[in-house]
């Protein structure tokens, strides 16, 4: 059998080895910046966004997370999500304010606190952090006191964990203080401004700064590679979703649908439409604060958009529906933020076209329902028919061009017009035509 010790008169060996080593330290070190882009509200997507990001840099041992935000705030729970997969990462996370008039506001501010490197291009600002009450409702003072405090211990523990100016972080909670770019830098909430990535890049050389363990790091990104990091298909799509205007729109354009297919039985087409549309909207609504209340008011107000059409209120009823229909969209989503609520124009314009269009087949529906019935048997009661021969009481009478037996209430002669009035299996009741056009009443 051959040698197949790794000497020098095997070279093939020392190839293959050198291959598999040069794999290797390439997967262990790729001295790459994973880059992650917010330009969105502080959500579930958003949550679930960087937290992969962050995830994904670990796994692959990047020298940095750089995320780049502009944000006006968003929800509690996940920016406390965020913040604590920033401060459990092994990798260093930059957060960037960018491009020039940008944010990071309210939930924004606390993510800029929580990272190793925050940073902001010029034209910028942040802060306002204070805790907003969801659906701008009044708590009492207690409990507004206890949010407040809840809020304000959690800046305190990352600024000083970060070695940042607690006081004046403290404030944005506090007093809902803002700053801009330089005011930041100078009150010591923020690291760098730079007018690019390259930029803060320079300004970082060499520099060592103190990671949330307390270890002392010093970063070489001038020059590494920036990967950008995006969105899945589905993070796309639920993002898309979570707007909450677009989840109303959903939830209105189903329950027309399902309105359409109630009042035309086995059409398929809107009743399929319906169930998918409404289902959607409630799966988008199931990750937002909803408020369930206001779903009330949105089936009150198709109860008077029905309403209008049996007791005919000149329009009345169909305001009243409109006014709850777009009282129950603006209350939908329980946001402490606007960008996350449904915007009054939404709501108008959704609530009106709806509540006419619903109005106008409800109308048509019960019209029809009263209408007398001209097909079928039951079209046969009210017509006058021919006898054809000598009802006394029974006989043969011709009628919607066809010939019936039936029975008169007296006696009728051939040629005679006779009224139907009743339907009884295959034979008529019937009351003879007067010749004044009256009829007899049968007794």
């Amino acid at each position: 059998m051959g040698d197949c010790r790794f000497t020098k008169s095997n070279p093939v060996l020392r190839i293959v080895f050198g291959l598999v080593a040069a794999l290797v330290l390439s997967s262990v070190c790729s001295a790459e910046i994973l880059k992650v882009v917010v330009n969105d509200t502080i959500q579930p997507i958003t949550e679930e966004y960087i937290g992969r990001a962050i995830d994904e840099a670990q796994r692959r041992n990047d020298e940095a997370v750089l995320i780049e935000i502009n944000t006006p705030g968003g929800l509690v729970e996940s920016t406390r999500e965020i913040i604590q997969k920033i401060t459990n990462s092994s990798v260093p996370v930059i957060l960037y304010v960018t491009p020039s008039g940008s944010r990071a506001a309210s939930a924004g501010f606390f993510i800029l606190e929580s990272a190793d490197i925050a940073a902001m291009a010029p034209g910028t600002n942040t802060g306002a952090a204070h805790p907003v009450i969801l659906g701008g409702g009044q708590l009492d003072d207690v409990m507004k006191q206890k949010m407040e405090n809840d809020a304000a211990a959690l800046m305190r523990s990352v600024a000083a964990r970060r070695g940042r100016n607690v006081d004046v972080a403290e404030s944005t909670v506090r007093q809902s203080k803002s700053f801009t770019e330089q005011e930041a830098l100078s009150l010591h909430l923020i690291d760098y401004v730079a007018s690019n990535e390259d930029d803060l890049f320079r300004q970082m050389e060499g520099k060592s700064f103190k990671r949330f363990n307390g270890q002392e790091v010093t970063l070489k990104l001038t020059g590494q590679p920036i990967v950008p990091f995006g969105l899945t298909l589905k993070e796309r799509i639920l993002g898309y979703l979570m707007d909450p205007n677009i989840a109303f729109i959903f939830l209105a354009i189903g329950a027309l649908a399902l309105y359409a297919e109630f009042n035309h039985p086995g059409a398929v087409v809107p009743g399929t439409v319906g169930i998918v549309f409404i289902l959607i909207a409630a799966f988008a609504l199931n990750l937002l604060p909803t408020r369930f209340a206001a779903l009330v008011l949105i089936l009150g107000a198709f109860a008077l958009f029905a309403a209008e059409a049996k007791f005919a209120s000149h329009g009345v009823l169909t305001i009243g529906g409109i006014t709850l229909l777009t009282l129950g969209g603006l209350l939908l989503v329980d946001s402490p933020i606007p960008e996350m609520r449904v915007h009054l124009l939404t709501a108008l314009a959704v609530s009106i076209p709806l509540g006419l269009i619903t109005a106008f087949l409800m109308a048509l529906a019960f019209k029809a329902r009263r209408n007398k019935v001209v097909t079928g048997r039951e079209g046969l009661v009210g017509e006058t028919g021919i006898a054809q021969t000598v009802l006394s009481p029974r006989g043969k009478i011709f009628v919607h061009g066809e010939l019936w037996d039936a029975v008169a209430s007296s006696e009728v002669s051939v040629g005679k017009s006779v009224v139907v009035r009743r339907i009884d299996g295959l034979l008529l009741q019937v009351d003879p035509l007067v010749a004044t056009g009256a009829v007899a009443v049968s007794s």
